[in-house]
């Protein structure tokens, strides 16, 4: 079986997906599914008895179990163990699958000890006290120090850990967390251990530690009952059954199993290092296109880009970078060609000014403080002729944000006839995410009327991970917003909206969410800073040509990425075929 499983490991490279969609463009956010599965299936043939052939010769589990049963009753004898209830003998129904010959069935409690943390309060947290050790020391099987918490509270000697204890997360905010597990060793002074933890101490615990991290533990760990939600309690980790191997098959199996992870995680260490050459690669010669200086350059890059585009844009990353780099050519004014017969956009500004003037008069909006005119310092690249830069305020009727219903006394509904409640978590790029609505009393409005939306609204996210997304509401519903979605208003007729849509979300205006240039160095937009955006405008016509050349690339790579998705789940059903085969 170790054979098939070595025989398949392409199979396994290619079966990939997200760890969070929230943030694709970096690595480290990659899921290498195919190569977790593939530990999983090691772990699984392993503790079945079908990962190394047996060898007759080795001496039977069941006397194994017994000579641990006589040192355990001589070490209760000598007073240095505390003797235990009887656990019950195991049912026939009980056992989950024949095993191979040579191997029994028992329970943990049988062959080794486990104890309960020491419980601590915070103010015996002391830099010179004994080290805990907590959950956060169990990172990917093995121990880690870097965390390292001190008590100075007195400590019981049952509480005290040793070389070769399994140290066991027993209880976690998180169902993944509980039973993550590390055999302790190399200790350079004595340690204790918390009590959100468990340790189990048995001379076998690095077969033990193998089978606690299986599949086959895990997926009855997930049915275990406790008052507890996600925990494991000392009686069911005693009583858990476990298939024995004899002692010396034990040793050959820890060694394959081994032997088998560390390629693992060289196939992923590879893997990673190659996505990160090629994320370079294509950022490398994206760049090229967006940094180059006529022309001439432009021809050229593009030209070395289209060489290798097969090459270049074979994952989702890199073709989110391709639309990323088709944006930021587009307000660059380097996607389409001018027309020098289109009206620059110095008239369309001044109409737009006109139009505020009036509005103003009308007392429709506001009058505003005039804004400082942009610096070159602020300009990060060149205009083409008929272009023209103009700050965001300058271009908008309104540039505000909504406030919690709670600091307005105001409740949350089920009522779809109230008013929608958008949120930043209904905000995506470029589009609503209203799969989750929210609802509050109408009064909400009446409190907080200038946060009213209107249809072709911008919501934009100001706090926190989603910073940045933009979306254009495009409901009819009588809508308001929270705290954390600013809303901005242009003036109507003057301005291509999807223009806009596709400026809002290139790096260009994100970079300014993050540029001290703004004074935001911390997760979180002021209407002040948003106000003075640089934006690039276009004229009218030309704003046109680029929106409907940039939908046009969009949806070829949609199509794109379409294909590439089919290619995963493909790579991800072989993967599952391959389970079933071996």
């Amino acid at each position: 079986m170790a054979d098939k499983i070595l025989n398949s490991f392409d199979v396994w490279i290619t079966a990939q997906g997200w760890k969070s969609r929230l943030r694709l463009r970096s690595i480290d956010n990659v899921s290498f599914e195919g190569i977790d599965r593939l530990r999983e299936l090691i772990l699984e043939v392993a503790i079945l008895g079908k990962l190394i052939p047996q060898d007759s010769s080795d001496e039977d589990a069941s006397v194994l179990v017994r000579k641990i049963t006589i040192e355990r009753e001589r070490l209760i004898e000598d007073g240095e163990l505390k003797k235990q209830k009887l656990l019950p003998e195991i049912a026939d129904e009980e056992k989950h699958f024949e095993l191979p010959k040579g191997w029994t069935w028992v329970k943990l409690g049988n062959i080794g000890e486990t104890n309960i943390g020491l419980t601590y309060s915070p103010k015996d947290v002391s830099d010179r006290g004994m080290p805990v050790l907590r959950s956060s020391n169990v990172q990917n099987g093995e121990i880690s120090l870097d965390d390292l918490v001190r008590v100075s509270s007195k400590v019981d000697s049952k509480n005290f850990v040793e070389n070769g204890d399994l140290l066991i997360c027993a209880r976690n905010g998180s169902k993944k967390l509980v039973g993550k597990c590390a055999i302790i060793k190399d200790l350079k002074e004595r340690m204790s251990f918390g009590a959100f933890m468990a340790i189990f101490r048995s001379p076998l615990n690095f077969y033990i530690k193998y089978f606690l991290e299986s599949p086959f533990y895990r997926n009855r760990l997930e049915g275990v009952s406790t008052t507890t939600i996600n925990q494991i309690t000392q009686d069911n980790l005693k009583n858990t059954l476990i298939p024995l191997p004899p002692l010396s098959e034990q040793h050959r199996i820890v060694a394959k199993v081994d032997e088998l992870m560390a390629l693992c995680d060289e196939l992923e260490q590879q893997e990673t290092n190659h996505l990160k050459s090629h994320q370079l690669l294509v950022e490398t010669l994206l760049g090229t296109l967006t940094q180059a200086k006529d022309l001439s350059e432009f021809q050229t890059a593009w030209a070395t880009l289209a060489q290798h585009f097969d090459d270049l844009f074979i994952t989702e990353d890199s073709i989110d970078q391709l639309k990323q780099t088709i944006l930021q050519l587009a307000v660059m004014g380097k996607l389409v060609p001018q027309d020098p017969k289109d009206e620059p956009a110095s008239v369309l500004l001044e109409r737009i000014r006109k139009e505020k003037e009036r509005l103003v008069k009308e007392v429709k909006i506001k009058k505003e403080k005039p804004l400082s005119t942009i610096a070159k310092n602020e300009i990060p690249f060149e205009l083409p002729e008929g272009w023209a830069w103009e700050r965001l305020a300058n271009l908008t009727e309104v540039i505000t944000k909504g406030s919690s219903p709670k600091w307005q006394g105001i409740s949350y509904t089920e009522n779809s006839s109230d008013v929608l409640f958008i949120t930043s978590e209904n905000v995506g790029s470029y589009k609503l995410l209203l799969g989750d609505r929210k609802y509050v009393e109408p009064e909400f409005n009446k409190i907080e009327p200038r946060s009213i939306l209107r249809k072709g609204d911008f919501l934009m996210n100001i706090v926190g991970g989603s910073i940045g997304r933009t979306a254009v509401y495009d409901k009819e519903e009588i809508a308001n917003i929270n705290q954390a979605v600013c809303l901005i208003r242009a003036v109507p007729s003057f301005l291509n909206e999807s223009y806009l849509l596709h400026f809002f979300n290139s790096e260009i205006c994100i970079s300014y969410m993050f540029d001290k240039q703004v004074d935001n160095a911390r997760a979180n937009l002021s209407m002040g800073n948003i106000s003075h955006f640089a934006i690039p405008i276009p004229p009218l016509e030309e704003q046109k040509r680029i929106v409907s050349k940039v939908n046009e690339l969009f949806a070829l790579c949609d199509r794109l990425k379409d294909r590439i998705t089919e290619a995963k789940m493909v790579a991800n059903l072989m993967a599952d075929a391959v389970v079933e085969l071996v």
